[in-house]
């Protein structure tokens, strides 16, 4: 190769083919590595779902969802349906203490 022409245009094709072939390996390797750990998330949730969902089932098995306690019985069991209606008795009488109290203030 005497013209330095055409050495330099072969040593710039080569050039170019080796970059190309080591981005696409890089390339190729980098969605690689984002497709596995893509996967291992997907895998992890699915495990945390699996649990929550069994810890769930097993506290409804054993009942513990009907009823609760609260300080003010010192302790003891308290009907959850009991709670609910005292706590609509309550907001019933504060918004008919707040109507009263619109139409006073009009």
């Amino acid at each position: 190769m005497s013209n330095p022409v055409l050495h330099a245009f072969f040593l710039g094709r080569a050039f170019a083919e080796v970059l190309s072939e080591k981005v696409e390996e890089s390339l190729t390797e980098a969605l690689s590595e984002l497709g596995k750990f893509d996967a291992e998330q997907r895998e992890n949730l699915r495990q945390f779902i699996e649990e929550v969902q069994l810890r769930a089932e097993r506290e409804a098995a054993q009942g513990n969802t009907t009823t609760t306690t609260t300080p003010a019985d010192n302790g003891s069991s308290v009907d959850l349906q009991e709670t609910i209606d005292d706590l609509r008795a309550e907001i019933a009488r504060l918004k008919a203490e707040l109507k009263n109290y619109r139409n006073t203030k009009a």
